[in-house]
């Protein structure tokens, strides 16, 4: 994955999701859930290269950056709980995938019990 429309595409496949765009920015995606309009994908081009913000559980934060140097602190984020994914290539898709899958996971809503 190193094209936008392929990022995109990949989370409006999860559930209950949407594009949004609000910045009224062309260059600024993002993938927002249904129910409670947070988002999980921030999708954007910088330096040339499409990146993805993707929230990440902090156990997490610092094994993605130390395997890939295309996983960097998140632009314009809390560098805490947010990473960038670069896609120049250096990354597989299939980690790219599952970093999104976490991010989608974390910031979806909690069932109220009843």
């Amino acid at each position: 994955m190193k094209l936008r429309y392929q990022i995109i595409t990949y989370c409006s496949n999860l559930k209950d999701v949407y594009e949004d765009y609000p910045f009224h920015d062309p260059n600024w995606t993002v993938m927002r859930h249904k129910e409670n309009k947070k988002v999980f994908a921030w999708i954007y081009e910088k330096d040339g290269l499409i990146w993805v913000n993707v929230k990440c559980n902090p156990e997490w934060r610092d094994l993605w950056r130390d395997a890939f140097p295309s996983v960097v602190p998140a632009y314009h984020l809390n560098k805490e709980h947010w990473n960038s994914i670069i896609l120049d290539g250096t990354v597989p898709e299939d980690d790219i995938k599952r970093m999104i899958e976490e991010s989608y996971e974390l910031t979806k809503g909690r069932k109220k019990k009843i």
